[in-house]
């Protein structure tokens, strides 16, 4: 007999009673309460973020790729919510700090890919009064770190009573003030430095820490991680987890398996757009590890309690080993034994390719910052769907506490909004713009901001050059899908509106953006040259970066 059988005979033997028997029952305080062994509230929604590095909005069967071979990402897409519009920032460490942050890049400072490099001193200044004379603007410097300061989504979940892992790159944070167990991680698998592990293949050679030992010779990284976080599952099984597992995969050095890229070599894409063998077989053992995931949560019956989050942290990689790169060039055994066998399976190709989007990683462009996102929410979400509504990283925090049903912290200040009435009924969200920002430039692209509103994207270069000539660019995104058309001449009344807009984030967030240099000296040495390349000191700290 269940709970409301069992309560229902209780009321009818209770109501058979004479009418001051039954009085009497009742002043003494029997039949006001529930059996003692009624049903206990349900178990509170384990939550699984899978992020895959540098994967792009077209790296997927499930996103149009006739190339790629994705079975579990697609199966996947069958029981989630896919979203269309979704968006990272154009570099990994930036978007991982908003995801765990809840903030806009310009707001936590950690602008750019330099969270392997040693963390800045207490005091720094992150904008200097002046630069080089060749410059004529300032660069803004990125923290090499997430800040301590922040009240992070996995210290909210902890607080709350999840039990909290990260288990693969982090890339937020060289030395051990910034590592994840600082930020609110009960268990933390990583390594150091982690732009990409030296090797994907054991031993993997990380210089200043690694907190996992070898495995045994050969064994590859993303296989490992896996095993990582199943074992984390497995030993969580009992009560609410949030498990960030965020693989090194598909970035750079490129380490995969041969047997895998000989599957491709002879395998011809009908759209004639990618070709890269040794990109497929990267994402084929990142789409091994997801299945692996998906199957232990269905083996440990978890799936119908966990919220399951598949993302990536910026736009796919579409100039790395290309003639025109020039780091490709780079000297050094190492390095030419890596350009050797990218040569001897993908030539010339880039690693991947995102049309019909414009450009890629570290740019503005939407190859550069539109990413493939999928929630599944067993009971919630209606298996199959779609969304075209505008997300992104800054929206994960305050939607992964609403959905699991956590406040949020008051200390905290997030730009981001809860997008679970999406997840739930497909509603339409309540958003007037989101902002891309980008201080820096990359690979010769001007640093800027953007701002997308409805169907319009605006993008605001900080500088102009030979790639940028226009300080502003205006498309529509749902007619030019691919950044073709630049409306800005023909729409002044639009980048005015969409401009006043961008003056009302910057201002704010309080960002650092470039700004004229009192030192610059037109004729300088140099000059000309965009982003921080003009900058001695940082074109040595670029030549370590990733």
């Amino acid at each position: 007999m269940n709970a409301t059988a069992r309560c229902i005979h209780f009321m009818s033997t209770m109501n058979r009673l004479p009418p001051f028997l039954f009085a009497l029952l009742l002043s003494l305080g029997y039949g006001l309460t529930a059996p003692a062994h009624a049903a206990a509230p349900a178990r509170k929604p384990n939550v699984l973020m899978f992020l895959v590095d540098d994967m792009g909005w077209m790296d997927c069967g499930v996103y149009g790729s006739k190339y790629y071979e994705t079975p579990n990402m697609d199966r996947f897409a069958q029981r989630a919510m896919r979203f269309t519009d979704a968006y990272a920032t154009p570099l990994c460490s930036p978007t991982r700090a908003t995801i765990l942050s809840g903030k806009y890049t310009a707001r936590h400072g950690t602008t750019t890919a330099s969270g392997h490099m040693p963390p800045q001193p207490p005091g720094h200044v992150f904008l200097p009064e002046t630069a080089p004379a060749n410059r004529a603007v300032i660069t803004p410097e990125s923290k090499n770190y997430l800040d301590p300061a922040e009240y992070t989504l996995a210290e909210a979940l902890r607080d709350a009573g999840w039990r909290t892992g990260h288990i693969g790159k982090w890339h937020l944070g060289l030395t051990e003030p910034y590592w994840p167990e600082k930020h609110g991680f009960d268990h933390a698998v990583h390594a150091h430095p982690d732009p990409g592990p030296p090797s994907y293949f054991s031993p993997y050679g990380f210089r200043e820490f690694q907190s996992y030992q070898d495995g045994p010779p050969g064994e590859y990284i993303t296989d490992r991680l896996t095993d990582e976080a199943i074992q984390f599952i497995e030993s969580n099984r009992e009560r609410p987890f949030f498990l960030d597992l965020w693989h090194h995969g598909v970035h750079g050095p490129w380490g995969h398996k041969p047997e895998y890229t000989k599957q491709f070599m002879a395998k011809k894409d009908p759209t004639g757009r990618q070709h890269n063998p040794i990109m497929a077989s990267m994402l084929k053992s990142v789409d091994e590890s997801f299945g692996r995931i998906l199957d232990t949560l269905d083996r440990l019956k978890l799936t119908e309690n966990t919220i399951v989050i598949f993302y990536s942290d910026n736009g796919g990689n579409t100039h790395s080993n290309t003639p025109e790169d020039s780091r490709a060039k780079a000297v050094g055994k190492l390095a030419e034994e890596r350009l050797k066998d990218w040569r001897k399976w993908a030539g010339d190709e880039p690693p991947t390719n995102n049309t019909p989007l414009r450009d890629g990683k570290g740019t503005l462009y939407e190859g550069g910052v539109r990413v493939p996102l999928m929630w599944s929410w067993p009971g919630v979400v209606k298996p199959g769907t779609v969304s075209g509504e505008v997300v992104g990283a800054v929206d994960l925090y305050p939607t992964i506490l609403d959905a699991v049903g956590v406040q949020r912290p008051g200390q905290q200040k997030l730009d981001g909004v809860s997008y679970v009435p999406v997840l739930k009924t497909g509603a339409k969200l309540n958003r007037t713009a989101y902002f891309q920002y980008f201080p820096h430039g990359n690979a010769g692209k001007a640093p800027g901001v953007t701002v997308r509103s409805g169907d319009f994207k605006l993008i605001r270069w900080f500088e102009t050059n030979a790639k940028a000539p226009e300080k502003y660019e205006l498309y529509n995104l749902r007619e030019d899908l691919g950044e073709s058309r630049n409306l800005a001449g023909k729409m002044p009344a639009k980048v005015k509106e969409l401009d006043m807009l961008i003056d009302g984030f910057l201002k704010d967030t309080n960002a650092t953006y470039p700004r004229p240099n009192p030192a610059y000296r037109p004729g300088a040495a140099g000059e000309g040259k965009a982003g921080a390349a003009g900058d001695p000191a940082a074109k040595k700290k670029k030549k370590k970066a990733e």
